[in-house]
């Protein structure tokens, strides 16, 4: 889809049998039988993989808002207002609990920090997030990320809360035969979602594909039971990732373990030389500074990759790095709300300097009335990105052109946008000094 005007163009709803020719990724066969009872997600971790120097860096995402179940009745309603506190709703859960939710998405917590708002992991592929009423899950490489979601429905229902949204979403794989069941596909996805027994009765969404399907695009899945609150202000929501490829060789070089000392003294443990190294690579990339202010977890890991959680109040952002040449990835999302993304957006692309990126922002109306300025709507020639590269020659700047856009509506008032951005070649644009939105000059 070509990006020459200023209309955003809303994609084709992807049905449960989409035509083979969707996407690369959706005419590959399932890695294993497609068992959908609830006890087979039991073993969804004992099919690994061998390491073969690539890996699949752009994340899987599921997002889970949850509201309190009237016993009298068992109808559904929206909780009420409370303080912040870690004993609230989700947070009640166990670390047993969130270790089985993690465990069938084939992956492990780390570590983790909180704050009265709410408590973030470090995963050894990606990150979790949970809420009082909401649970994130970031997960990379072959996780099995949709596996969790009955879990997680069946540990919510014994804190007294019922599904009020999901929304499932990731980019076109780049290795897609490496996926294991149920992510061999998104019509497999979707079919997973529609079938298992103990979702479809609470899971009843729709599929969709944002983006060109010969090029970098986004599925989304959104199933919307929410109960309108009359306090719309309560409601907003918005998150916003950059999904960075070919990042810049001199940076990804940053996030290679053996780069850095593996012991500072002989009484050094392996935590404390993590825990060095880890924050070694957070300020030689400039990490901390994209997050000043928050509380930051950072972790990184052997032989190479890199993953931070970051918190303040009730946002988060956080960061995942997979440095290998011919696969190299950076990530970056958060859901803060901000009037305009145009300075974060800038000082990401910086500290990364990738060849292309994809951004992708799901929000709102009322999210998206409340930004000035948007990178996702207007002119191609008005989204251009420069950068500064830190050099005082003629490449002194990176200028990024926006080539596609898609954006679409879905259920109540969940928009969904995508933009794909690549970093032009030669001098820059004569008009530059007047480029406008997220531009710099």
């Amino acid at each position: 889809m070509s990006d020459t005007s200023s209309e955003i163009r809303p994609t084709e709803v992807v049905v449960l049998d989409p035509p083979e020719d969707v996407s690369d990724d959706a005419i590959v066969q399932p890695q294993q039988p497609p068992d959908l009872s609830h006890e087979a997600d039991d073993h969804s971790g004992e099919m690994d993989r061998e390491y073969t120097g690539f890996f699949e860096g752009p994340e899987k995402t599921l997002e889970v808002c949850f509201r309190a179940i009237d016993a009298g009745n068992d109808v559904c309603i929206p909780p009420p207002p409370q303080p912040p506190g870690r004993t609230l709703g989700l947070r009640r859960l166990s670390r047993t609990d969130l270790d089985r939710v993690c465990r069938r998405a084939r992956c492990t917590i780390l570590s983790s920090i909180s704050n009265q708002y709410l408590d973030a992991y470090v995963l050894s592929e990606s990150s979790l997030f949970v809420y009082p009423y909401m649970i994130v899950l970031k997960t990379c490489g072959t996780t099995t990320l949709l596996r969790c979601v009955a879990t997680l429905i069946e540990l919510a229902r014994g804190l007294g809360l019922e599904v009020d949204w999901l929304g499932y979403s990731r980019k076109n794989f780049n290795f897609p035969c490496d996926q294991i069941f149920p992510h061999g596909s998104f019509h497999q996805e979707l079919e997973y979602l529609y079938s298992h027994r103990n979702l479809c009765e609470r899971l009843d969404g729709n599929g969709y594909t944002l983006g060109p399907v010969t090029s970098d695009h986004w599925f989304v899945f959104v199933a919307d039971q929410t109960i309108r609150s009359k306090n719309t202000e309560l409601d907003t929501d918005r998150v916003l990732n950059i999904m960075m490829f070919d990042i810049d060789p001199t940076v990804a070089d940053l996030f290679y373990y053996d780069r850095y000392e593996a012991k500072a003294h002989p009484e050094e443990s392996e935590d404390d030389a993590v825990h060095r190294i880890s924050t070694a690579q957070t300020k030689a990339a400039g990490i901390d500074s994209l997050c000043a202010g928050y509380k930051i977890d950072p972790r990184a890991f052997e032989p190479c990759g890199y993953s931070m959680n970051a918190i303040l109040f009730r946002s988060y952002s956080t960061i995942h790095i997979t440095p290998e040449e011919g696969s190299s990835y950076a990530s970056f999302e958060t859901n803060q709300k901000v009037e305009s993304y145009s300075s974060l957006i800038n000082n990401v692309v910086r500290t990364f300097k990738p060849k292309r990126f994809v951004m992708t922002l799901m929000a709102d109306e009322l999210g998206l009335q409340q930004m000035k300025t948007n990178p996702l709507t207007g002119s191609s020639e008005s989204s251009k990105i420069i950068v500064g590269t830190g050099k005082t020659d003629s490449s002194n700047k990176m200028q990024y052109k926006r080539r596609s856009l898609a954006s679409i509506k879905v259920e109540e008032d969940c928009c969904c946008m995508m933009g794909n951005w690549v970093l032009e070649e030669g001098p820059l644009d004569v008009r530059a000094g007047k480029l406008r939105g997220m531009s710099v000059s």
